[in-house]
């Protein structure tokens, strides 16, 4: 069903019509000025009254049909408030951006208005415009925004991101309203024109809070048993062996190497806590892996004289360069290549071998493998190896003056090198760990190798 063309012209009539009687609404107080002052003209001054009539008749049709600018004018300003609303001012830019942490200003409806340089850097690709929940994504934040949208109050909250590594964030929530408009206790119930909302990394104070409760716990299981056997020792030096020389000097070597037990005990605890603190920070320094297998081997080659165990090194001869922390890997050698002599002892060999596995151009690695020829380890306790604490065989630990906490040490470390390490054992037949070390890469994305 179409409308008629004559239809079309009574709308635009009534429209219009409607427009002149607006603007005769709001020249009201001019139309009854004039007409007084017409009524004083034709008394006080004997005007004819069709003159006055006239010019009356003559002022309305003017303010009918002329647009007044100050329509215009407050449409205007209406226009630049509404724009005042949807973007944040300049005072209110440079504070948000004089704040150290990630700082996102947005409307009611969750998009964003303006990004600080902080969250900038850690939310790449955001923009202002985007939607908050691009960037943002926890439910609990998200639910929180929409709060102190309905209510004008505050929120604080906190939640944890899994993905790539553990990471605590706690969020602080604010409305913000424009000069002028009243504060947030008399706003009258108006949505706030902005929300502010602040995101601190809590990442280390939780982890050195977890630091010092694992600390705790692990280091009263594990000290009670050395602990108890000192006392004891004393106990007896001080009793019944109190005039007996052979039997002090024999209590006293076992005090020494509880003593010793417990000193690398909480070695280890320490390492690995500072590691963990760590943990999501990746090295950025470039070391060359080869020298470090060298250093470690020659560093435990009078141990594996003492094992009558040999050490066989094939490697690369140019220098195998990747992004690490030196010491941490030394540590990760050690561990690898001390356990297998310790575990292995009765192979008589021990191979370390270094690799490159370069299968497609955007996957470079260099492989370590370090393998012993001695019992192996049963299949069942392979997934739990690199749990704090956990042991094969206790008694052989303790005597081999092992912690448990070395290959927990290994797997935090290449955690944070975003390395992996894979575990292959057969009863009989020796056990190999292999490690998977992202290699350098150069500016052109090909793999980076220098000469000796």
């Amino acid at each position: 069903m179409t409308a008629s063309p004559s239809s079309f012209e009574e709308t635009s009539e009534a429209q219009a019509a409607a427009s002149q009687l607006t603007r005769l609404g709001e020249s009201r107080w001019v139309l009854i000025s004039a007409l007084l002052i017409a009524v004083l003209f034709v008394i006080a001054f004997q005007v004819p009254v069709w003159a006055a009539v006239s010019g009356l008749l003559v002022l309305c049709g003017v303010a009918a049909f002329v647009p007044r600018r100050t329509s215009g004018r407050r449409v205007q300003l209406s226009t630049q408030r509404e724009r005042r609303r949807m973007w944040p001012g300049t005072g209110m830019k440079v504070t948000v951006d004089a704040l150290p942490t990630p700082c996102f200003v947005a409307d009611g409806r969750g998009i964003t208005r303006y990004i600080n340089a902080s969250a900038q850097e850690a939310y790449e690709g955001v923009k202002p415009g985007d939607p908050l929940s691009f960037c943002l994504r926890a439910p609990s934040l998200l639910e929180a925004f929409d709060r102190v949208c309905a209510t004008g109050g505050t929120e604080r909250i906190s939640w944890i991101e899994k993905v790539p590594t553990e990471t605590w964030y706690e969020a602080h929530i604010a409305p913000m309203y424009m000069p002028g408009s009243g504060g947030s206790q008399d706003h009258g119930g108006r949505e706030p024109d902005f929300i502010l909302v602040v995101i601190q990394d809590q990442t280390e104070n939780r982890r050195l809070e977890r630091m010092r409760t694992d600390f705790v716990a692990n280091a009263s299981h594990e000290l009670r048993t050395p602990l108890a056997s000192l006392t004891g020792f004393i106990e007896t030096i001080q009793g019944p062996a109190k005039n007996d020389p052979e039997a002090q000097d024999r209590f006293l070597s076992i005090m020494l190497d509880q003593a010793g037990r417990m000193r690398r005990l909480i070695d280890d605890i320490l390492s690995l806590s500072r590691i963990e603190l760590k943990a999501h920070v990746r090295p950025a320094n470039v070391v060359d892996l080869s020298e470090i297998i060298r250093h470690t081997a020659d560093a435990l080659s009078p141990l594996a004289a003492d094992m009558n165990v040999e050490i066989r090194i094939e490697m690369p001869a140019s220098p195998v360069r990747l992004k690490g922390d030196r010491d941490e890997l030394i540590q990760v050698a050690e561990n690898l290549i001390e356990n297998a002599l310790k575990y292995g002892s009765n192979g008589k060999f021990v191979d370390v071998h270094l690799s490159e596995q370069n299968e497609e151009p955007e996957e470079h690695f260099w492989i370590l493998a370090v393998r012993d020829y001695g019992e192996g380890i049963p299949k069942e306790h392979l997934p739990r190896l690199t749990e704090r604490f956990y042991r094969v065989d206790v008694e052989s630990s303790r005597a081999l003056k092992g912690t448990g906490l070395g290959l927990a040490i290994v797997k935090h470390i290449l955690t944070r090198h975003r390395a992996r390490l894979e575990i292959d054992s057969e009863r009989g037949q020796g056990t190999t760990f292999t490690v998977k070390l992202p290699a350098l890469e150069n500016t052109n994305g090909l793999p980076e190798k220098i000469s000796a």
